[in-house]
């Protein structure tokens, strides 16, 4: 029997346990527009920094329960108690600095939902609310920055934003698909072109 978590008869650029699989074969390089997906991303991206994704991505079920579904309009009123309580909560990463960037940051997605109508306007229109493709015949081939993650780093640091490095932010637009980088000889990269291009 053939389906998406066969890693028998389908080639993938990464991805060995079932929960990396599904995150691989269903999420990864694929358009997200909404606000609250991409306020999800933006967080657990930056709560990866200088940890592995798939730490992450077993934590996640847990970050949505602990961040009030990463609503970004409650996590902005999160004070000294919440910050506490999360502290405390041993099902996620328990790192004070990037806790209290998710708050800092929240406060500042509203500020851009407020100003650009959506942080999905705001964010895809660094790359002409299209996405881009890579071209990588191998892992070590793709970049970890570029001249884009470069410029919204830039200017997300500039608003205030925490944990929103150049590699961070690359992270999280191929996460988003602002960027499909599987490799070209991935079971959905061509999959993934087929619905990008559909009108």
């Amino acid at each position: 029997m053939t389906d998406k978590l066969n890693t028998k008869e389908k080639f993938r650029c990464f991805g060995d346990s079932p929960i990396y699989i599904d995150y691989h074969d269903n999420e990864w390089g694929r358009p997200v527009h909404d606000d609250r997906w991409l306020f999800e991303m933006l967080i657990l991206e930056g709560a990866q920094a200088g940890l592995s994704w798939i730490t992450v991505l077993k934590k996640r079920q847990a970050y949505r329960e602990a961040f009030d579904g990463f609503d970004p309009e409650k996590v902005a009123l999160y004070g000294e108690v919440k910050i506490e309580e999360l502290m405390a909560n041993e099902k996620i990463i328990r790192n004070r600095r990037k806790i209290g960037a998710a708050v800092v940051n929240a406060r500042l997605f509203l500020e851009i939902q407020k100003q650009y109508g959506s942080f999905d306007n705001f964010i895809w229109g660094y790359v002409d609310y299209k996405p881009v493709t890579g071209d990588w015949e191998k892992l070590e081939d793709m970049p970890v920055t570029t001249p884009v993650s470069d410029k919204i780093s830039k200017d997300l640091k500039k608003m205030g934003f925490k944990f929103v490095g150049s590699t961070i932010i690359y992270s999280f637009m191929q996460a988003v698909g602002m960027v499909n980088d599987h490799l070209k000889s991935c079971c959905v990269y061509n999959e993934i072109i087929s619905e990008n291009n559909k009108p």
